[in-house]
């Protein structure tokens, strides 16, 4: 697709990540997916006001030279095609301005935005996969409305962990495989095989194939898709899709093997979205290896949780090391396993919240998806903190590979 040539144009929004040291692989990273940077034009004459205009009193004159591209961006005085948001990640100053920054574009624009903190070891292989789902909300809004599936298509997702694939009918699944990933390519072709045993079609039956997942591009070349996309905007799709809220505004939360996701969704489009975190302690790694430790499988973790208190273990939830030791010196202790259970679930629940979503808005309906939304602790968990009610969708788990061909269906030619 011709749309696919021309460069996005992304408004950088930052306290001085080009005097920080990282700014090469801010610039390598734009250049994987063909985008460049730009910096907003500004007033200087209202600089020196400009905290007052965003009831944001601050001693940082970068932090003002922030919060006044903000508005240029906003005012149209620099058109962009995103805006990527970014402080140093030990600066709460600039995390409160970060914040305010990405609500008032978000607010007065239709422009897609993301938030970021960045160290001095980030690196463009960080940064791919965000500037990649910025620059495909810019370029492909289009197909990102689509809300039904047509023909027979199918879709694969290459996780850390887990290798999903899903053949889809006339809006329907029809058939799914899910399997570990070991060697990339294997797990792709075993799991993609059962989904269309189990659909009774042959790959050369189906219309067009999508791919998306840490694999993506292997696995897309290799099957030749129509499809190749990053995780972000396909599973943000398909979760809506799955969960029936394609309309209006949703929060999807996806905890990954290795990471997790939060992106504000608006008629099934990503417009805030952030991933990772400080360690994988927020992930499905961290309840695979709690299950290991109290001995069960990891698909009896979630009923365990749910009988157990988590009010009743201390535990350190930040790092899945020290996690981990916490949750060891309370079985010592005499801690009961369901109490161990209940706070590993709280402990990557509040993670997300205190990291992921302080960088979107939250709004009704909560949608939580992929394997670790089958935990049934975690719901349970993120229900409690947030006070309100979490949404998981039949085949939550199959999330990617169901927004992967749905969004390929785009591709079917009528």
């Amino acid at each position: 697709m011709s749309e696919e040539l021309e460069t996005v144009k992304i408004a950088l929004v930052s306290c001085g990540s080009e005097y920080s040291g990282v700014q090469p692989e801010f610039e390598a990273a734009a250049a994987e997916v063909n985008a460049k940077f730009v910096f907003p034009e500004i007033d200087v004459a209202g600089l020196d006001n400009m905290g007052k205009e965003f009831g944001l009193e601050v001693a940082s004159g970068d932090l003002l030279l922030m919060m006044a591209r903000a508005k240029a961006v906003v005012e149209g005085t620099t058109h962009v095609d995103g805006v990527f948001i970014t402080t140093c990640f030990r600066c709460a100053e600039g995390a409160i301005v970060r914040n305010e920054v990405r609500r008032y574009i978000h607010k007065h624009s239709d422009i897609p935005v993301i938030s970021y903190s960045f160290t001095e070891r980030t690196t463009a292989g960080t940064l791919l996969t965000r500037l990649e789902a910025l620059t495909t909300v810019a370029r492909r809004r289009h197909l990102l409305a689509r809300e039904v599936q047509t023909g027979l298509t199918a879709g694969i997702d290459s996780g850390s962990t887990t290798t999903k694939a899903v053949v889809m009918r006339d809006n329907e699944v029809i058939g799914s495989g899910w399997v570990p990933t070991t060697k990339v390519l294997e797990s792709a072709d075993e799991a993609y095989s059962l989904a269309l045993e189990e659909a009774g079609v042959s790959r050369d039956e189906i219309q067009a194939l999508g791919t998306t997942g840490y694999g993506r591009f292997l696995i897309g070349k290799h099957f030749n898709a129509q499809l190749i996309q990053e995780e972000i905007t396909v599973n943000s799709k398909g979760a809506v899709y799955l969960a029936d809220c394609q309309k209006g505004p949703a929060t999807v939360i996806d905890i990954g093997g290795m990471d997790n996701k939060a992106i504000s969704v608006d008629d099934g489009i990503p417009g805030m979205f952030t991933m990772g975190g400080i360690c994988a302690g927020a992930s499905g790694r961290f309840f695979e290896m709690i299950s290991k430790r109290l001995g069960v499988d990891i698909t009896e973790l979630g009923a365990l949780a749910v009988k157990g208190m988590q009010e009743n273990v201390t535990m350190n939830s930040y790092c899945i090391v020290f996690g981990i030791q916490s949750l060891v010196n309370s079985l010592a202790k005499g801690a009961v396993p369901e109490d161990v259970a209940a706070a590993a679930c709280y402990s990557v629940v509040e993670q997300i919240f205190e990291q992921q979503l302080q960088e979107v808005d939250v709004k009704e309906p909560l949608i939580l998806v992929g394997g670790s939304s089958l935990i049934e602790g975690v719901p349970k968990a993120l229900g409690d903190l947030l006070k309100i009610d979490v949404l998981v969708p039949k085949n939550s788990h199959l999330i990617g590979a169901v927004g992967a061909a749905l969004l390929a269906s785009g591709y079917v030619e009528e």
